[in-house]
């Protein structure tokens, strides 16, 4: 089993933002960190894409993965079904078609379980993804603010 703790942050939606990812597989006694920030972004798109990169970070394919997230409007879309009723619409309407497409892409080669936890409550992955995603949109922030360039979404 893979646990994949993730989270995204954004200063200002639409604004900087970041995802942070941490992956740990217990038996193989390994843990990675991931995150990367974007000049122009919301958070819901940050939490999305903090669970897609986990996702296309495994190595096994397929992967029994537990993934942790604070956010709702990714677990909620997952758990409730709501994402197949978006698929079956072609995401007619629907905000980040592109990373749900991208989502159903990776989500679909592993057998995942979603757990939601709340954010900013002491759990020690969690915080350490939030660090993660804000030092991320932080960062570009501050090399926005220099004049310096870098990919946008």
């Amino acid at each position: 089993m893979i646990e994949i703790y993730t989270d995204g942050s954004s200063r200002g939606n639409p604004g900087a933002g970041g995802y942070g990812v941490v992956l740990i597989s217990r038996k193989h006694k390994i843990r990675k960190e991931l995150s990367a920030g974007y000049r122009n972004t919301t958070n819901n798109r940050m939490e999305l894409l903090a669970v897609i990169v986990g996702l296309e970070a495994l190595k096994i394919i397929p992967s029994e993965v537990l993934i942790y997230s604070d956010s709702q409007y990714v677990v909620n879309a997952v758990e409730k079904n709501w994402l197949l009723g978006w698929e079956k619409v072609d995401f007619k309407n629907k905000k980040n078609a592109d990373l749900w497409k991208r989502f159903l892409k990776v989500y679909r080669l592993h057998h995942v379980r979603f757990q939601w936890v709340k954010g900013h409550a002491g759990n020690p992955e969690n915080e350490r993804c939030d660090v993660l995603a804000t030092t991320a949109a932080d960062g570009i922030a501050l090399l926005v603010d220099e004049g310096y360039e870098r990919e946008n979404e």
